[in-house]
C-alpha cells in the first residue's frame, strides 16, 4: 500500500524528512508545504537537497494541501518560538482527518502529567474529530531515552535507576535562534533563557521521565530539574557566532522521574560548544558526541549510542535520524487508532524501504 504524504517545512529536520519521503517507494509525495515566497514554487527536489526533480513543487497555501487529503502530514516546522501555534496547526491537520507525525513540539511525544488540559484536550478533541492521529518523536525526546533504554529495559530482573544522557557538542548546531537565545549560549550568565525559565525544561523533556515510568511500571510523585552553566575561558567561533570570554559555553542539566526522594527516571544533558569546557562533566564515547543509556539494577547496563555520517558529522547525522525516525513511521501511525500516540503504543518501526 501506498500512503500520500504531505512534507511540512523544509529546515533543518523538514529537508531530510522530504529526501526519506522521496527516497520511499511505499511513500507519495502528495505537497511540500513552506513557510514564505523564498521557497514557493521550488521543486521538492532542490528542497531536500538532490541532484533532480521530482515534479512536486512547495507551496504556502496550507488550505490546498489540506483540501487534497493527504493520508498524513510529516510535520517539521520550527516550534521553539511558536508553541501556540503550532498547536494550533496540529489542531487544524487532524481535525482535517489527516494523520500526523512530527518531531515537534516535543511536550506532545509523552503529553500526560506534563500538559496543562487547556492544551491537550483541544488536540484530543482534533483528532477525535478526524478520526486521526498525531505521533511526536525523533532522536531526544525520542528513541535515544524512549525504545533504547526500553529495550534494556526489558532484560531487567530489577531497575532502581534508568538514566538517559545526551553528551554533544553543539557547536557545530546551525540555529542561531535555539542556540543564542533559548539556549541562552554567548549571553551573560545571569542572562537566564527561555529553556532555563521554572518549568521549560520540564515541559519539554517532563515526559520523557515518565514515559520511562510508565515503560518499567513505575509511579512518579514528581519530577524535578536542576541545571549548571559554565562560562567560557577563552573567546571563540561557533556555526552561529561568537561567543566571548565569560559567557555561557556548557550547560548540564536534568529532568528527574522522583519515587520519593530517590530519582528513578533521569533525563540528563551535557552541552558543551568547545571541548576543552568541563572535564569533569560526563564525558562522550566519540569527542563529538554520544547518547548514553545507565541502567542502576540487575543486571546493570551501560550503553553508549554515536552517530556518523558520511555526508556531515555528528549534528548532521542526528538530524537525519530524527527526521527519518518520524517518516518511517507513517504506516504505523495512519495504521493506528486515532489519538495522540506514545512510543509505547507503537510496534518497532523498520524502513520500509530497506527491506
Amino acid at each position: 500500500m501506498t500512503y500520500r504524504v504531505v512534507q511540512w517545512g523544509t529546515g533543518n529536520v523538514g529537508r531530510h524528512a522530504l529526501a526519506g519521503i522521496i527516497a520511499n517507494p511505499d511513500l507519495e509525495l502528495a505537497g511540500v508545504w513552506v513557510s514564505g515566497p523564498a521557497k514557493s514554487g521550488v521543486d521538492a527536489g532542490t528542497l531536500a537537497g538532490l541532484d533532480h526533480r521530482v515534479g512536486v513543487t512547495a507551496t504556502t497555501d496550507a488550505d490546498a494541501l489540506l483540501a487534497a487529503r493527504p493520508d498524513c502530514v510529516v510535520y517539521c516546522s520550527r516550534t521553539d518560538n511558536r508553541l501556540m501555534e503550532a498547536v494550533g496547526d496540529l489542531q487544524r491537520i487532524l481535525s482535517a482527518g489527516i494523520n500526523v507525525v512530527a518531531c515537534a513540539p516535543v511536550f506532545f511525544q509523552y503529553p500526560y502529567g506534563v500538559l496543562p488540559d487547556n492544551l491537550l484536550k483541544p488536540v484530543q478533541e482534533a483528532a477525535a474529530q478526524g478520526n486521526s492521529s498525531l505521533w511526536v518523536n525523533g532522536i531526544d525526546p525520542g528513541f535515544a531515552n524512549d525504545l533504547l533504554p526500553l529495550a534494556l529495559a526489558g532484560t531487567c530482573l530489577r531497575i532502581d535507576q534508568l538514566r538517559c544522557m545526551e553528551i554533544v557538542d553543539y557547536a557545530s548546531y546551525d540555529n542561531r535562534e535555539v542556540m543564542f537565545d533559548i539556549m541562552g549560549f554567548g549571553k551573560p550568565l545571569d542572562d537566564i533563557p527561555m529553556l532555563l525559565q521554572p518549568g521549560v525544561l520540564s515541559l519539554a523533556w517532563g515526559g520523557t521521565v515518565r514515559q520511562l515510568a510508565a515503560g518499567i511500571g513505575v509511579t512518579l510523585d514528581a519530577v524535578t530539574e536542576t541545571y549548571e552553566r559554565i562560562p567560557a575561558a577563552h573567546d571563540f567561533d561557533i556555526a552561529t557566532g561568537h561567543i566571548a570570554e565569560g559567557t555561557a559555553a556548557a550547560l548540564r542539566f536534568e529532568v528527574r522521574g522522583m519515587v520519593g526522594d530517590r530519582p528513578v527516571t533521569v533525563l540528563e544533558h551535557v552541552t558543551r560548544l568547545h571541548p576543552d569546557l568541563c572535564p569533569e562533566w560526563p564525558q562522550p564515547a566519540h569527542h563529538e558526541g554520544s547518547y548514553r543509556v545507565e541502567i542502576t539494577g540487575e543486571p546493570s547496563y551501560a550503553m553508549d549510542l554515536v552517530t556518523s555520517s558520511r555526508n556531515g558529522d555528528h549534528n548532521h547525522a542526528t538530524l537525519l535520524a530524527t527526521a527519518m525516525r518520524i517518516v518511517n513511521a507513517v504506516p504505523a501511525v495512519v495504521q493506528a487508532a486515532p489519538g495522540i500516540l506514545t512510543a509505547l503504543d507503537l510496534p518497532l518501526i523498520t524502513n520500509p524501504a530497506q527491506r
